[in-house]
């Protein structure tokens, strides 16, 4: 009798248990709520005592920069010799597509002119035509003859030399890195942990210790780009290694290979295809860094943009920012080409000639030189001519200006009454809300969610935000970003969901989200700034359009991904569409949700340090002052506080979607 019912009541008892955690949790909230006023570290522990941990981490730069050596040189001169090597190839890029070089001879030294606008479009365009055909060939075409028609040649120029010495640099360390993951569980044990903060600590927390070790410019921005832009790259190769079919090592083995003739001639080979993905991943996110990346010397479009935000140039700033999106989406296409050129080699035979085996490089190179030659004939033509570049910025400026005057008394009432009602009580809510409490209600989360691992991970990284004086600002930031994520859901899902049942509506949807995904980051705040002005309200706006698209793209593939059998037997059961929505599709692709919630979330988080550029009060304010005013401990510490609130959403988000797919059984 006892075996029957142990099973019947155990899992009557979860529940109870569950609630009455959460009774618990949300009891001890509000008791510490009403002894915040008595008692002041409840409320703020930074009124009481902070951890000094900036104060330490400044001492031991200082002293790293100052103190350290290793007997025949100190390791600020290592550091500065580093940024001299990594400066030759990047001054030598810009020489040859920007600036031109003086060649010595014995009579005195000759100029050698840059390779001209239509020689670098043509040489393009011949890429694109031999890597996917006609239709990359006119996109080729059309992103660089843009950035010649209208005036951006020159910066674009300087940034594509940024981009083409970065990426090589990225990809070498990336691979190495995780060539060495691959063979040594121990350093793939410490490497996965330091590929996620590096991945959520925000990018401009790297700018100040690279700034500190490495001094102000484009060396510097560049080294800061490859810091950023790597992580991927570590984790696709450690990935593309780990899926190299077993019978491909097995044959290795037969055969007599080395460890390293197994890793040159058989592995890496093999995993090309995957790893060339990690490579256009570098691409896309050195891109990214661009405007960043001029705050600590980086010239080209980046500097461009910085500088009309600043003027509040909203014509020249959507140009500079347009020329880096067309930048990115060519390298992309290209490098997505010669991916699937590379899945398709072609079988040489032994009578080909160099010409044939070599016919593209070799064309390139032709163009190139071809270019040159008119040029010497002629030098007038090298740069496109002034009289004929496009400027768009009076139309714009005109745009704004008309929807200023017109619609500003709209604009203004929805901004005021989502300031009042919304935006200011929430703020209110978080700030006031203890910290000890918050911690509680974190904790039975993780602990419902994820067991006891999670629960001591969630609190430890929450105690810490509280600890070294930071947790108002993080409530600020929890607030702005919670905000805007709930904002690009309730956008973002009722998209996705009409992409995945009309295939129309959804080639749209792709193109429009895919031009917001590649537009940069700091392009969201000038039209923003301009209608709504400085604050919060302008600042949530740029984070909605920032971080619209996973919420559209996990939605849609969430949809689609429900079986087709499921859909059929709720048809059969007499089913309505509405029903089949929401009783079916949407229960079902709630994981896939969840995790286009995380996403979403991961994006705004990572836009909170530039809407400091519009007056927030958060953390990304934090960081930016640290950066402004070199302060490494103070940048470190803030970058470390975002990344926890990062690591918390995504740890409990996870762990929710993880849940829900073993009750739903679903893979």
């Amino acid at each position: 009798m006892t075996v029957a019912t142990t099973p019947l009541s155990a899992p009557a008892a979860k529940p109870v248990t569950g609630k009455l955690l959460w009774l618990a949790a949300i009891a001890v909230l509000v008791g510490l709520w009403y002894l915040a006023p008595l008692v002041p570290w409840i409320g703020d522990p930074a009124s009481v005592w902070i951890l000094p941990l900036k104060g330490w981490i400044t001492a031991a730069m200082d002293w790293l920069v100052d103190d350290l050596s290793f007997g025949l040189f100190t390791f600020k001169e290592l550091t500065r010799a580093i940024a001299w090597v990594l400066g030759l190839p990047l001054r030598a890029c810009i020489a040859v597509l920007s600036t031109g070089w003086d060649l010595p001879t014995g009579a005195g030294a000759i100029f050698v002119p840059p390779i001209p606008w239509f020689g670098v479009v043509a040489a393009v365009t011949w890429l694109g035509w031999r890597f996917g055909g006609r239709s990359l060939a006119l996109l080729a075409f059309f992103c660089f003859a843009y950035l010649a028609v209208f005036g951006q040649w020159e910066s674009a120029m300087i940034t594509l030399s940024s981009i083409l010495v970065a990426v090589p640099v990225g990809v070498i360390v990336g691979i190495s890195l995780g060539i060495l993951a691959h063979r040594y569980e121990t350093f793939a044990d410490i490497i996965k942990p330091v590929l996620d903060l590096m991945q959520t600590v925000p990018v401009f927390a790297y700018l100040v210790p690279v700034l500190f070790l490495f001094g102000f410019g484009p060396v510097s921005a560049m080294i800061a780009t490859i810091i950023y832009a790597m992580p991927p790259m570590v984790r696709v190769t450690m990935l593309a290694l780990r899926s190299v079919p077993p019978e491909v090592v097995e044959l290795g083995d037969m055969a007599g290979c080395t460890p390293r003739q197994m890793l040159w001639r058989i592995l890496l080979p093999t995993a090309r295809p995957s790893l060339m993905v990690g490579v256009n991943q570098v691409i896309m996110l050195s891109l990214n860094m661009v405007i960043i990346a001029s705050m600590i010397g980086a010239g080209g479009l980046g500097r461009d943009v910085l500088t009309s935000l600043r003027r509040l140039a909203i014509g020249d700033g959507l140009e500079a920012g347009i020329a880096i999106t067309l930048l990115a989406i060519s390298l992309d296409r290209l490098s997505q080409a010669f991916v699937y050129r590379q899945k398709q080699p072609l079988h040489l035979e032994q009578g080909m000639s160099f010409l044939q085996r070599h016919a593209t490089a070799v064309v390139f190179v032709a163009f190139i030189l071809a270019s040159l030659l008119v040029t010497a004939i002629n030098p007038a033509i090298a740069i496109y001519p002034q009289s004929m570049v496009l400027d768009t910025g009076p139309f714009w400026d005109r745009l704004v200006e008309f929807i200023n005057v017109h619609l500003y008394d709209y604009l203004d009432a929805i901004k005021a009454f989502l300031l009042i009602y919304v935006l200011v009580p929430l703020k209110r809510f978080l700030v006031d809300a203890p910290w000890l409490g918050v911690i509680a209600v974190l904790a039975v989360a993780g602990l419902r969610l994820g067991g006891a691992r999670l629960a001591v991970a969630v609190s430890l990284m929450a105690a810490f935000i509280a600890l070294t004086g930071n947790w108002e600002k993080a409530m600020i930031s929890v607030y702005l970003c919670g905000l805007s994520v709930v904002f690009a859901s309730l956008i973002g899902i009722p998209i996705g969901i009409l992409s995945a049942r009309h295939d129309g509506f959804r080639r749209v949807a792709q193109t429009t989200i895919d031009t917001l995904q590649t537009l940069p980051s700091f392009v969201y705040l000038i039209p923003v700034v301009m209608l709504f002005a400085v604050g919060d309200f302008s600042a949530m706006i740029a984070i909605v359009l920032y971080a619209l698209a996973p919420a559209v793209r996990y939605a849609d593939h969430g949809i689609r991904r429900v079986p087709a059998n499921i859909i059929e037997a709720g048809t059969m059961a007499g089913c309505r569409p509405s029903q089949l929505l929401w009783k079916v599709q949407l229960p079902l692709a709630m994981p896939e949700l969840m995790l286009g919630l995380n996403q979403t979330i991961m994006m705004a988080l990572s836009m909170l340090v530039i809407t400091a550029l519009v007056g927030t009060n958060d953390l990304g304010q934090e960081v930016y002052i640290a950066l402004t005013r070199a302060d490494i401990g103070q940048g470190i510490v803030a970058g470390l506080c975002v990344a926890f609130i990062a690591m918390i959403a995504d740890r409990l988000i996870n762990a929710w979607a993880e849940k829900r797919k073993r009750e739903l059984q679903i893979d």
